[in-house]
């Protein structure tokens, strides 16, 4: 029967206020996840299984790897009605599936996990401190940065244009 495989789904409860302070909240407690998660075996694991088929210290393969990984093998599923969730990296990858913040959640961990530095980038599109979306930039070791956004059926280095809204953690 399907549900012998479905993961445990315990987690916490967070009070995350209304506004772009909900946002900052939403934004700081993904950080504290990757930074959890990042040092766990199973999710370096992953990370390091991803990269098997790469050439070694190819940074834009590497990265590429794992971020098509998350955007072509993680499903976009919605949070529940008119609540915020956030789920753990491990969940996720259990799972298969999450929205946007958990997909860079994801990635992020993972990149992290193999010595990538990442940011979180949040956006609006529709009015000025309205934010709508989160996504990835990966830093390479020139101290440049790469946009990942593992939610849109989009490559390396794409995020959409022109937000009203943004900032980076």
């Amino acid at each position: 029967m399907l549900w012998n495989h479905v993961p445990d789904l315990g987690g916490c409860l967070y009070a995350i206020p209304d506004g772009a302070a909900g946002i900052r909240r939403t934004i700081r407690i993904m950080r504290e996840l990757v930074n959890r998660y990042r040092v766990d075996p199973m999710i370096r694991a992953r990370a390091i299984t991803l990269l098997r088929l790469t050439p070694s210290k190819d940074e834009p393969s590497e990265i590429r790897v794992i971020f098509e990984f998350v955007r072509d093998h993680i499903r976009y599923v919605r949070d529940v009605v008119d609540t915020e969730t956030i789920a753990t990296p491990d969940k996720v990858l259990a799972l298969g599936a999450g929205d946007c913040d958990d997909k860079a959640t994801l990635l992020a961990t993972l990149l992290e996990s193999v010595g990538y530095p990442t940011r979180f980038a949040v956006a609006g599109y529709s009015a000025p401190n309205v934010f709508e979306h989160v996504y990835v930039r990966a830093m390479l070791s020139d101290g440049s940065f790469v946009s990942l956004d593992p939610s849109e059926p989009n490559g390396l280095g794409w995020h959409a244009p022109n937000p009203v809204a943004y900032f980076e953690e």
